[in-house]
């Protein structure tokens, strides 16, 4: 140990080889290698959250989509000054689609 760490106390403790596999499972998916470091983290603040961000990603990706109908529906009101019923229905199913993931996503949230 470097004497410059600040860390003077040892601990330890053994696990089950089932266990060993399972904290090993647990430092690849956050893509650490560093057994020591991963279970001060634990010890320390309790938890370590790895967000699977593909949902995320899917509520941006249908951001954008209802931004460009938007932005479309915008133009074309602008030229025609016409809003179409569709139009309105298209917007409302995208913007229900958002709000669908947005619960999926808290509800995820609350699970942690």
């Amino acid at each position: 140990m470097r004497k410059n760490e600040g860390r003077t106390v040892g601990l330890f403790t053994k696990v089950s080889p089932e266990e060993k596999e399972v904290i090993d499972q647990k430092m690849a998916l956050l893509g650490t290698f560093n057994l020591r470091g991963y279970l001060r983290k634990m010890a320390v603040d309790g938890y370590i959250v790895q967000l699977n961000m593909e949902c995320v990603k899917e509520l941006v990706r249908l951001l954008r989509s209802i931004s460009s109908n938007v932005n479309q529906i915008t133009r074309r009101c602008n030229e025609t000054r016409n809003l179409y019923a569709q139009d309105v229905e298209d917007l409302r199913q995208g913007y229900d689609r958002v709000w669908h993931e947005v619960y999926d996503l808290i509800q995820k949230f609350e699970g942690l």
